[in-house]
């Protein structure tokens, strides 16, 4: 007997230098980020942002597929975007691949409208520190006396 592999996307998100990558296959709508259950992320604060995907495309999107979420780097706020942008990814290239074409054209759309950066990685990093100064831009104080 062959056992046929279920079908499964995998798929990242990033902000900053956090960055998630989510696992998504056949189920019936578990998600979870390094192995917790996504109501229970913390900070508390930012859990709304992190359910902002389901909130918008509705549960029964979700219902179909199981997501396992990883993250790694940055700091709270980062691994936040990171982990909602790795889930949105994941269900749309889901629903590309393994259910119809128009179903991800909605999705994305949907998506895309409320906010572009649950799809699209937002390019900006922190600028290197450089001589002459405390920061990237800042320069020490200058005193003639």
């Amino acid at each position: 007997m062959e056992k046929r592999p279920r079908p499964s996307v995998q798929v990242f998100g990033r902000k900053k230098t956090a960055t998630a990558v989510a696992h998504c296959k056949q189920g019936n709508g578990i998600i979870k980020v390094n192995g917790k259950p996504l109501h229970l992320m913390e900070p508390a604060t930012l859990r709304y942002k992190l359910e902002e995907p389901l909130l918008l495309l509705g549960r029964e999107k979700f219902m179909g597929v199981d997501m396992r979420v990883r993250v790694r780097g940055g700091g709270h706020v980062s691994q936040v975007y990171a982990i909602r942008q790795a889930i949105s990814k994941a269900l749309v290239a889901y629903y590309q691949k393994y259910v119809d074409e128009a179903s991800k054209k909605e999705i994305r759309d949907q998506l895309t409208r409320y906010d572009r950066t649950l799809l699209v990685a937002d390019p900006r990093r922190s600028e290197p520190k450089k001589f002459g100064g405390p920061g990237a831009r800042a320069r020490y104080q200058k005193s003639y006396r």
